[in-house]
């Protein structure tokens, strides 16, 4: 009779839920470990409350989905989520309170840019030629360019108001990473994989439905009746490699309850969790015989830089946008890309989510600036301030040439994140795939 491999996941976000699930699915016996009391990581659901006293449910950062994020969608279906219901499907769209900006048409690509393109409104002829021109060059070089190149210089043919009305944000939403800063490859590879995928892939997926409930809360019920484990509130302390190349975890389980019993010995252990605690752990792994190579991979995930970013919810009774989500225009004194209206997407009316991408400051300091830009850019009634969250490690700045850590650790340990190298910066999508991936690669010993 063949023994199952039993395999750790260490962390229950995005990427570790979808590791977990592809190691069940190979037949391995699944434990998850979680330092939080939720699970999500990065992308979770946070409880609030209106100004009235209402509860309301909030989102740790407010994000977007697009339909070329086959992965992710295919995930979500697998746990039983309905993604038509759970996912407000919209065209691409980059307009500011005042209509000017892009809206794609829902036409299959090269079409729905060309036309969108020759539609947007505010934008000279010269802006539009100058947009097809470049991207026509971009399509032709095979949407590749030198390592070393920044967004910025990747644009130097375009007009200052595509800069400001449509690389800025469309680069700060992807990347996380201002333009001057961020890396041209990974800006070109998610333009291509979006606006040249196929029909839809350009879409815009605005969540219905609270981050938590949208994947990693469903995926947990689905681990749990494929016979798998999720062990919540335990922070893995550390690894301790064992003969036959087996695995043991301190501070998980029997081990944080001062139990008697001997820890639990795992074949394959997948590290999920953030590259700060995963290079902490394996760098723990450095002075053990024969896994001096621990020392460079913890090394590379250590030297990641990262990005902060804040959502501001603010409330007034009766407000709605036109539309559910609008692009603003980003200063220094008016610091948020984008606003959001919940009240179209989950039902709360009046709460409003303002974005700031990259964001660098004080909380309270944010906060006061977006309540102005609404009132400036909106022309809103006075919103009253509901909860400001700050991930101040939201994402690792996508900068050019940047060598992110490998998915293979050392033999059965593999690591998976969106930090971890692959084609896409710190998003969603390259979380789960990562995921997936890194279970797929997965040797026991």
């Amino acid at each position: 009779m063949k023994v199952a491999v039993n395999v750790a996941v260490v962390g229950a976000g995005w990427a570790g839920m979808a590791a977990a699930i592809a190691h069940t699915q190979a037949g391995r016996q699944v434990t998850v470990f979680e330092a939080a009391r939720t699970v999500g990581g990065r992308a979770r659901a946070v409880p609030g409350t209106l100004p009235d006293g209402t509860a309301a449910t909030l989102d740790n950062g407010q994000h977007i989905l697009i339909g070329a994020y086959a992965e992710s969608l295919r995930l979500m279906r697998l746990v039983g989520v309905d993604t038509t219901t759970a996912l407000l499907r919209l065209p691409l769209t980059l307009q500011f309170p005042d209509g000017q900006g892009l809206q794609l048409p829902d036409l299959p690509p090269p079409l729905d840019a060309l036309l969108g393109i020759a539609r947007a409104k505010g934008w000279s002829w010269r802006d539009k030629l100058a947009l097809l021109r470049t991207a026509t060059a971009w399509q032709l070089r095979g949407f590749r360019c030198a390592p070393q190149t920044s967004v910025a210089a990747l644009c130097t043919t375009l007009t200052p108001r595509l800069m400001a009305e449509f690389i800025d944000p469309l680069c700060v939403s992807a990347l996380n990473t201002p333009a001057h800063q961020a890396s041209g490859q990974v800006f070109l590879r998610v333009l291509k994989d979006s606006l040249f995928s196929g029909r839809g892939g350009s879409n815009l997926l605005l969540p219905r439905a609270d981050l938590g409930a949208l994947f990693p809360q469903a995926a947990v019920r689905w681990l749990q009746q494929q016979g798998g484990r999720i062990v919540t509130g335990q922070r893995v302390q550390r690894l301790l490699p064992q003969a036959g190349g087996r695995w043991q975890l301190l501070g998980t389980g029997s081990e944080a309850s001062d139990s008697t019993a001997p820890p639990e010995t795992f074949d394959h252990i997948t590290l999920a969790c953030p590259s700060w605690e995963a290079s902490r752990l394996v760098e723990g792994l450095a002075g053990t015989a024969g896994l001096a190579s621990a020392s460079r991979w913890s090394a590379a995930a250590s030297a990641l830089r990262f990005e902060a970013i804040t959502t501001v919810y603010a409330h007034a009774s009766g407000v709605r946008l036109p539309q559910p989500m609008l692009a603003l225009r980003n200063t220094a004194a008016h610091p948020a890309q984008f606003v959001f209206d919940r009240g179209p997407l989950d039902g709360q009316h009046g709460l409003l989510a303002f974005v700031v991408s990259a964001s660098d400051g004080d909380r309270a300091q944010i906060e006061q600036q977006v309540l102005q830009q609404a009132t400036a850019q909106l022309a809103l009634p006075a919103l009253q301030p509901v909860q400001t969250v700050v991930e101040k490690r939201a994402t690792f700045a996508c900068t050019p040439g940047l060598q992110r850590p490998g998915m293979q650790v050392l033999p059965g340990l593999t690591a998976c994140g969106d930090y971890v190298a692959g084609p896409y910066p710190a998003t969603l999508e390259g979380a789960v795939l990562s995921g997936s991936a890194a279970a797929a690669c997965a040797t026991a010993g």
